[in-house]
């Protein structure tokens, strides 16, 4: 088999998706300047577009052992499981409305069911065992006299366990219930024969076996019905309407006259490589614990869990390598994977869970290299395996050719503990009452005030997180004047500063901390503020923030509470930063976005909180930072009893910002926060997903938002504007009602 040259990084993540086949490439070809007729026309064109999609049905159905009329051309795997799950739950209500699944079933079958139980259907999803298969004895347990349907994945994309579908048709059968199974995962890498697994219907996604992406395909059985799911013409059995993708399937047809030639070889190879990559790590240090079965499993897949360690941390330090994490990612949370859950692997385990998936196109050289990078970094941050701790060195290397953002899975403020688990958290929190403690839980302030006499109050603040940006120097800077902000948003004066440092001394050299805290050091000695000492502790991931103790005088002192109805509301500072965080961690900022953003994060708000003194009366000021926007806005809001309007055509927003968001481009704080504040806020007519994802982005240094009378707030935003901050007017404080909503609307 040939094998393509090394790349930078090394793929193995075969699984998510796969390359074009050279063949399939070639076949598809023709019809990108040409083949474009309508396969329903009569005419020629359409007729060799026809024949060209009958020549493709033929190819998929020869590989898994089909009648050509029981292919079915889809847009891909998920919508494949759709139409099957759905169409024969539907069609078998005359008989009964319960459904059997598994419980480690990828989303595209696992989501559908339960949309099928929010429609009425009773789903039972059988446990698996600890190599994660399902007993066939299990399911016909679970199966009922109503039972229309049992859907089980063949082979597991995480873990690789193949189930024993043939025993599971074999009861299905016995009970007059139809049988599914999603082999996206299967088809290609091993014989797949519809008539050996004894199915009614089995899923295939063209991209898993180096076809096209967009493009699937349903077999169901000669005789089975389903209802369709999509409606507005007969093509496909009149399962599936709109106008074939011809090139999409002749590029699968392609891949699937492959698979069936390369079978054997591709096995062999992959599994080699998949036996050399687990091997290798276990050679030269303790065995790493893998998961799935040991023998009934792709041949492809190496599902393995690095005790101790975070699996996006590991990932993060592999820059050469592309795999999966064995749990979902958020900047704010970090969620085992369901299917790793389920078979009862230990959390401290689970986190550290990475999926390594092999495929035709890696060389021996390619896993080589790859095991090496695996076990240095799992040295490295396996808690036996740190060399400090035995007497080792730190690490050495060129601290310009490191990029922060790779060495941490979270994104700045958007890692804040969601709002809600944060004010449960709160609630329980004892507070012993103080006559000099101004402030408290209560108004949602993110500094405290203490009294030292009867005009000056203490303001004391702390604020870190994770990387934001790629510069060790701009992180620094960026982590300082955050952390400054809350003295300002109160009318303070920061007077010195403590470091709060975490830093991955094996992962890292002691270089890259010399410059976060040079940036720190400067941006501080704008403020006029030096940073006398701090605590640090080695962690592995690197975070850096300051403890900052401010005075304000008694009279001077601005917190979230005090708007009031007619109140104009202004920001500060455009947002948009944690989209830009996430994009820069995934390389898909521009340097432009780039550079605007670390400009705005690295303005101190020192002067837009100076200028408040000279704009007159002054209601409430707060920042805007991990919480976004509209959760900021929302503290004012129940801290001062009113409702607030934003007008989101007046929020100014960082170049890019809505291109990134609508591309997906958005860290897990922001979708948490916008889940959040669901219940709180009612968004008019007119805005958009987009407007509320932007609104709700959690910001690393965000700007002011400040609530003063209309005459206040137009001073106060020209001389802001003629000091050079960009402040705008983007609503108002409403009256009446209960306080405490938000109100989104586009005037």
């Amino acid at each position: 088999m040939t094998t393509a040259p090394g790349n930078d990084p090394i793929y193995l993540d075969y699984n998510a998706t796969t390359p074009l086949h050279p063949e399939v490439a070639a076949a598809m070809k023709p019809y990108l300047t040409g083949g474009f007729g309508n396969p329903s026309s009569s005419h020629r064109f359409g007729a060799e577009n026809a024949r060209a999609v009958s020549q493709a049905r033929r190819e998929v159905a020869t590989l898994i052992n089909a009648e050509l009329s029981e292919v079915i051309f889809t847009g891909g795997g998920s919508e494949s499981n759709n139409l099957a799950i759905r169409g024969a739950a539907r069609n078998g209500t005359s008989r009964g409305r319960h459904v059997i699944t598994s419980a480690i079933e990828h989303p595209a079958v696992a989501q559908v069911c339960s949309y099928l139980e929010r429609e009425g259907f009773k789903v039972t999803r059988v446990p698996v065992d600890r190599f994660g298969r399902v007993d066939p004895a299990d399911v016909e347990s679970a199966v009922r006299p109503d039972t229309v349907l049992i859907s089980v994945m063949h082979g597991n994309n995480e873990i690789g366990t193949i189930q024993p579908i043939r025993a599971i048709a074999t009861i299905a059968r016995r009970y007059g219930a139809l049988v599914h199974t999603d082999a996206a995962q299967t088809v290609g890498k091993i014989p797949v024969d519809v008539r050996a697994l004894g199915v009614d219907l089995l899923s295939i996604a063209a991209h898993k076996l180096y076809g096209p992406k967009g493009v699937g395909a349903l077999f169901v059985r000669e005789g089975v019905r389903i209802e369709k799911i999509l409606f507005g013409a007969d093509h496909e059995r009149d399962l599936r309407p709109g106008t074939e993708n011809v090139m999409g399937i002749v590029g699968f047809g392609a891949a699937a006259t492959a698979a069936r030639r390369e079978a054997g070889e591709r096995g062999r190879h992959t599994r080699e490589a998949r036996d050399l990559l687990w091997r290798r790590p276990s050679e030269t240090g303790p065995p790493v614990p893998m998961n799935g079965h040991p023998e009934e499993r792709l041949p492809n897949t190496l599902s393995v869990s690095f005790h101790g360690v975070d699996a996006n941390t590991l990932l993060s330090a592999l820059p050469g390598l592309a795999a999966s994490a064995g749990a979902a990612c958020h900047a704010d949370s970090l969620e085992t994977s369901p299917v790793i859950e389920a078979l009862g692997v230990a959390p401290e385990d689970a986190m550290g869970t990475v999926r390594f998936s092999t495929g035709r196109f890696l060389s021996r050289d390619d896993i080589e290299r790859a095991a090496v990078q695996i076990v240095d970094a799992a040295r490295r941050l396996v808690p036996e395996g740190r060399a400090h701790e035995r007497g080792g060195a730190p690490a050495e290397s060129a601290a310009g050719e490191v990029r922060l953002t790779r060495f941490t899975h979270g994104m700045g403020c958007a890692c804040k503990l969601p709002p809600g688990a944060l004010e449960a958290v709160l609630r329980r929190v004892p507070v012993r009452p103080d006559p000099r403690v101004i402030g408290g839980f209560a108004t949602a302030d993110d500094a405290a005030l203490f009294a030292i006499d009867d005009e000056r109050l203490l303001i004391q603040t702390v604020d870190f997180f994770t990387p934001v940006v790629d510069d060790p120097y701009d992180f620094g800077a960026i982590a300082a004047a955050n952390a400054l902000s809350d003295v300002y948003a109160m009318g303070g004066k920061p007077l010195f500063a403590l470091s709060i440092v975490a830093f991955p001394m094996e992962r890292l050299p002691l270089e890259v901390l010399d410059r976060i805290l040079a940036g720190a050091a400067d941006v501080a000695g704008e403020a006029g503020v030096s940073i006398v000492g701090g605590h640090s502790i080695d962690d592995r991931e690197p975070k850096y923030g300051l403890a900052v103790t401010g005075e304000v005088a008694r009279d001077r002192v601005f917190t979230n509470g005090g708007a009031r109805p007619g109140d104009r509301i202004i920001l500060t500072k455009p947002i948009g930063t944690g989209i830009i965080a996430t994009a820069i961690k995934r390389d898909l900022a521009s340097e432009a976005v780039t550079a605007a953003a670390i400009a705005t994060m690295k303005t101190t708000n020192r002067m837009a909180a100076d200028l408040l003194a000279e704009a007159g009366t002054i209601h409430a000021v707060t920042d805007v930072t991990g919480f976004g926007l509209i959760g900021h806005a929302l503290e004012v809001a129940r801290a001062s009893g009113v409702s607030l309007r934003i007008d989101p055509a007046s929020v100014p927003v960082l170049d890019e910002v809505r291109d990134l968001a609508g591309a997906g481009v958005v860290p897990g704080g922001t979708k948490s926060n916008l889940a959040y504040v669901s219940d709180h806020v009612k968004w008019e007519p007119g805005v958009s997903s987009i407007d509320r994802t932007i609104l709700c982005d959690a910001q690393t240094s965000g700007g002011l938002l400040v609530s003063a009378p209309p005459d206040a707030a137009g001073r106060y935003v020209k001389l802001a504007r003629d000091a050079g901050i960009h402040a705008v007017d983007i609503g108002e404080a409403l009256g009446g009602g209960d306080g405490g909503t938000i109100v989104v609307s586009r005037t």
